[in-house]
């Protein structure tokens, strides 16, 4: 059962920063658009599994070195 207070975080922006690309640039790599990839590094948005894989191929690094699920704690929402 998902908790509400589960997510996926990802280092997206460290990545992308590291290749020295914008966010246009790793957009049109992987087939989405900037906001897609605007809202993914702001921790707004988690990626389909199919985008998370091509994100983690572009980089040619394992999906857990960008994405990682961390589970809610018991906390009152």
């Amino acid at each position: 059962m998902e908790n509400k207070s589960d997510s996926i975080v990802n280092k997206v922006y460290e990545f992308r920063v590291l290749k020295k690309m914008s966010q246009s640039d790793l957009a049109k790599a992987v087939g989405v658009s900037k906001q897609t990839i605007f809202v993914m590094e702001k921790n707004n948005y988690s990626p389909s599994l199919l985008l998370a894989y091509r994100i983690a191929n572009f980089f040619e690094v394992s999906i857990e070195e960008i994405f990682t699920y961390e589970k809610g704690g018991s906390q009152n929402d």
